[in-house]
C-alpha cells in the first residue's frame, strides 16, 4: 500500500477542474497529480465518492484497449486532521515541457463555431475538429469516437470538452493527442456499498443504469446522447467504425483481472464493477454489433444458382 502523505509537494503547480482537490507531488522521482475524492453532491450517506477508484480502474481499462492513457496509482494520503483517504496519483504528462490544450480551448480558436469552447453540441464538436489545424482531422475524429465507445462501456457521464485535448510544444511547434485522463466519472462513483447491493439485486435497477442513465455529456440537437440509442442506431459512420475497432480489442478476462487486482476495493464493489461492465458490454456494444451484422446481411445480395 503506497502512502503519499510525505511526498514533496510542488506548490508552484496547480490544476483546474471541479472533480475533487488536486496537488502536484514528486513520487519515486516522478511528477504526479494527486487527486482527492470529492464529497458526493447527491448521496449523503457517503463521506467521499469512489471517483479515485473509478479513475484507476477506467484508466487501466482504457490502456488495456490499446489507447494511450495517463498512468494511475492508488494509494492513501492522511490530511492535517488525521483523516486517511484513498487517492489516485495521475502521471503528469506535461512534465517534459509540453502544455495541455484542452479541447475547449482548441474549439475556441474556431471562430465560425456557433458555440463557445465548452459547448457540447455534437455538430459543433465535429466542426471544430475539422477546422482545427494541430492534428489531422481524421485522426482526431477517430480518437474522439474511440473514447466515446469506451466511455459507453464504462458509463462515463462527464466527458466534456475540458477533460480531453492536445499536447502542444510551442518551442518545437509540435502537437499530439493527449493521453486519456480524468475518468473519475466512470463506473457510478456516487454509489455506496449498500446502493451497489440494491442495484445488483434487481435486473430492472441494472437496466436503468444502462438504458436510462448515465448519458453522455455530449448533446445531439440539445439533448444529452443516450449511449445505447446512439451507438445502436449506426447513424454516425465514424462512431460505428470506432465500435468495430474497440469491440475487437475487448478481453473480458483482462478487464475482470484489472478489477480483481485493484487495491482498497471491497468484494461487493469488485462484483458490482465486473457485472456492470459485462452488462454494459452485452446490452450496448454486443447489441449494436448484432444490429450491424443484421444490417450488413440484408445489404448483401443473395447468390442464386443459374
Amino acid at each position: 500500500m503506497i502512502d503519499f502523505t510525505d511526498c514533496k509537494i510542488n506548490k508552484f503547480k496547480a490544476y483546474g477542474g471541479a472533480n475533487g482537490n488536486k496537488i502536484n507531488i514528486k513520487y519515486d522521482g516522478t511528477s504526479y497529480m494527486l487527486k482527492f475524492p470529492p464529497i458526493p453532491g447527491r448521496n449523503k450517506v457517503m463521506s467521499y465518492t469512489n471517483s479515485c477508484i473509478s479513475e484507476y480502474i477506467a484508466c487501466h481499462i482504457y490502456e488495456s484497449l490499446g489507447i494511450k492513457t495517463q498512468e494511475t496509482i492508488l494509494g492513501t494520503y492522511t490530511d492535517k486532521k488525521g483523516k486517511e483517504k484513498v487517492v489516485v496519483a495521475c502521471g503528469d504528462f506535461t512534465e517534459d515541457g509540453k502544455k495541455l490544450m484542452e479541447f475547449a480551448q482548441l474549439k475556441n480558436t474556431c471562430i465560425d463555431s456557433e458555440q463557445n469552447g465548452y459547448g457540447t453540441e455534437l455538430n459543433t464538436i465535429m466542426q471544430a475538429i475539422e477546422e482545427q489545424a494541430l492534428i489531422p482531422p481524421e485522426k482526431l475524429i477517430s480518437f474522439f469516437w474511440d473514447m466515446f465507445i469506451v466511455d459507453a462501456l464504462l458509463g462515463n457521464f462527464d466527458r466534456h470538452n475540458g477533460n480531453w485535448g492536445i499536447l502542444v510544444d510551442e518551442q518545437k511547434q509540435t502537437a499530439e493527442i493527449a493521453p486519456v485522463y480524468d475518468c473519475g466519472s466512470c463506473l457510478y462513483p456516487q454509489l455506496a456499498i449498500e446502493d451497489m447491493k440494491n442495484v445488483l439485486a434487481k435486473e430492472a435497477e441494472i437496466d436503468r443504469r444502462i438504458f436510462v442513465f448515465p448519458t453522455s455529456a455530449v448533446e445531439d440537437n440539445g439533448k444529452k446522447i443516450s449511449y445505447f440509442d446512439f451507438i445502436s442506431s449506426h447513424k454516425n459512420a465514424d462512431c460505428t467504425e470506432a465500435l468495430k475497432r474497440i469491440y475487437s480489442r475487448i478481453d473480458m478476462d483482462r478487464l475482470n483481472q484489472i478489477v480483481e487486482e485493484t487495491p482498497f476495493v471491497e468484494e461487493i464493489q469488485k462484483e458490482f464493477y465486473k457485472i456492470m461492465i459485462r452488462e454494459r458490454k452485452e446490452k450496448i456494444l454486443d447489441y449494436a454489433m448484432e444490429q450491424l451484422l443484421k444490417a450488413e446481411q440484408k445489404e448483401t445480395p443473395e447468390i442464386t444458382m443459374q
